[in-house]
């Protein structure tokens, strides 16, 4: 099955999250900037909530290369504690993209709100997300 681990993050908080989510399932994680090349059967995107939303980057990869998209799974941070899974999940289903019905969010830092976050504790819990998930739709050990 290929994963591929997607994200688009202005401060650094969702990169770290993306880092730790391809860690967990032995994919690269990549900018939504970049080119998706093949079918993903499994595609984890994150994505941060800015200004109450997500950044058009994240709905452009999405009408892009949504038919390139098995199952879609999210992830992401804020600083707010509130996530962009819902707004994404609308926006992709709307393009015909599953979108798998559980996600990953922590806090994010911000100007001088959750100092040092995502933490280790953040991305361990991002990382066993990502094997959960990934056993899920696969079938796997850890499904």
């Amino acid at each position: 099955m290929s994963v591929e681990v997607y994200y688009y993050s202005k401060g650094g908080n969702t990169k770290k999250l993306a880092d730790a989510v391809a860690k967990a399932v032995g994919a690269a994680a990549k900018d939504v900037g970049t080119p998706l090349e093949n079918k993903a059967d499994i595609l984890f995107l994150g994505s941060s909530l800015y200004a109450g939303g997500f950044d058009p980057a994240v709905a452009d990869f999405i009408a892009k290369y949504g038919s390139q998209i098995g199952t879609l799974v999210c992830f992401g941070s804020s600083a707010s504690g509130k996530s962009t899974f819902n707004k994404v999940k609308a926006l992709a289903e709307e393009k015909g993209v599953k979108v798998y019905d559980e996600f990953y969010n922590c806090p994010g830092h911000f100007l001088f709100l959750h100092k040092n976050r995502p933490n280790q504790e953040d991305l361990d819990k991002a990382a066993a997300f990502a094997k959960k998930v990934y056993g899920v739709i696969c079938g796997g050990p850890n499904s």
